[in-house]
């Protein structure tokens, strides 16, 4: 854990606290835990969840240039990355949790209840369908995303969720830059606007990950997002 917490404050300027550092360590061993009984994750070593997990998720803080949103949510979070790494640093951060594969949102509800985590709510379900419920519709300062969908699709995903004035966050791998060439009409009809292309470097991961930010500056249109599948089947 001591590397943990070296790498996460020269990388991104992130100070762990002692209580900040015992929740990763039960978030970890949980995680473990279950993934003994559920496929939770393809990584099974704890220096592999603190690199490739706990170090990536911390990674988006360097989009926020030392202003965390108020209200996140994090779609397709699977076993709750980067969505709880990141609650765990600001307490304060209202975050929703969205996944659809129940046994992966059980582990999260009983992540969230064993470490006491005030303000977050995990949804079972589509990205699909939780942006057309106005209970979540253009609601969120940053919607973020990793390992889910191609650029097109994802932003579809998450640009009807954030009010106009925030943003959404793709973590990405080498394919970022050329993911983000191929959205630029995806994004701006959801009423997106590409703003930064951020390039990160996680300590034993070869591959080069970027942190793709997409500025929301026009409501979208009301039939965004499409029916669940669709717009998977049919990028825009």
């Amino acid at each position: 854990m001591e590397k943990l917490i070296r790498a996460a404050q020269e990388l991104f300027g992130v100070h762990l606290t002692g209580r900040q550092v015992v929740a990763l360590m039960t978030f970890e061993r949980e995680l473990l835990a279950w993934n003994e009984r559920v496929n939770l994750t393809a990584l099974r070593d704890a220096e592999s969840i603190r690199t490739k997990h706990f170090l990536d998720s911390f990674s988006c803080v360097l989009a926020w240039k030392g202003r965390p949103p108020a209200r996140l949510v994090d779609v397709g979070t699977g076993a709750g990355f980067p969505g709880l790494p990141l609650k765990i640093l600001y307490p304060s951060m209202r975050l929703t949790l969205i996944e659809s594969v129940g046994k992966k949102t059980a582990f999260l509800r009983h992540i969230v209840e064993i470490l006491k985590l005030e303000n977050v709510e995990v949804l079972t379900a589509r990205a699909e369908e939780v942006g057309q419920t106005p209970a979540h519709r253009e609601q969120y300062d940053w919607a973020v995303a990793r390992a889910v969908a191609n650029l097109p699709i994802l932003s579809e995903y998450l640009l009807p969720l954030v009010r106009v004035g925030g943003c959404m966050l793709a973590q990405k791998g080498a394919s970022g830059p050329a993911e983000a060439n191929k959205a630029a009409h995806a994004i701006k009809a959801l009423g997106g606007s590409m703003k930064q292309l951020i390039g990160v470097r996680i300590p034993g991961v070869d591959e080069d990950r970027y942190l793709l930010v997409v500025e929301k500056v026009a409501a979208t249109p009301k039939i965004y997002p499409r029916k669940p599948g669709v717009p998977a089947k049919k990028p825009l």
